[in-house]
């Protein structure tokens, strides 16, 4: 049997481990939650209509340096899709390769852009036997540049727009979130309005 001078000892002793325990949890409680990191995507206005097409100097599929100042003079068909290989994106790469000859024909260059990288755009490319260059945007900074670049749950996308700029270098339409189907055919349309509305001299 423990004497009372024991006794006292361990009560004290259980007390102190407990006034021990409280402040450890008050401390780990006082610890401030981890900050949520910023969202990949961030928000940047697109370029207004009307305004100059921000620049840019990208690899295609094949590799090939592209640049937009090289356009200058025909009608550039700048189309931003969310990914290689997916169902929409197949889509409307393929109706854009059908209607390539009509966009020749209408002086116009379609160039498609994604946040894939080089190599992904060449097997699309080659699996669809697209006639025009993908441009590989893989740090994001054309796509951001234009606004367009977007949260797909934990993937960083391009947004499905289409910018279509003059042969000055500016943009004359923005087509925003589309559809696939009929694009192609919509864009030739505009392209077809705008000329015919520009005066001739």
């Amino acid at each position: 049997m423990l004497s009372r001078s024991a006794s006292t000892l361990n009560l004290r002793n259980l007390m102190a481990g407990a006034a021990l325990a409280a402040v450890s949890a008050l401390a780990l409680a006082a610890d401030p939650a981890p900050v949520a990191a910023p969202a990949a995507a961030e928000a940047t206005a697109t370029p207004a209509v009307g305004t100059a097409a921000p620049g840019f100097r990208l690899q295609d599929q094949n590799g090939k340096w592209i640049s937009l100042d090289e356009q200058r003079g025909k009608w550039v068909v700048l189309y931003f899709y969310p990914k290689d290989q997916t169902p929409g994106c197949t889509t409307e790469a393929c109706e854009f390769r059908d209607d390539v000859f009509a966009f020749r024909k209408a002086d116009a260059v379609v160039l498609g852009i994604s946040v894939d990288d080089v190599e992904s755009h060449k097997a699309f490319s080659e699996k669809h036997g697209l006639p025009f260059s993908l441009l590989a945007d893989a740090t994001k900074e054309i796509t951001r540049k234009y606004g367009v670049l977007t949260n797909f749950g934990p993937m960083v996308i391009a947004r499905r727009d289409t910018f279509l700029i003059d042969p000055q270098g500016k943009i004359v339409r923005h087509y925003e979130k589309v559809k696939p189907d009929g694009h192609s055919k919509a864009v030739l349309a505009d392209i077809a309005e705008l000329k015919a509305a520009k005066p001739k001299g």
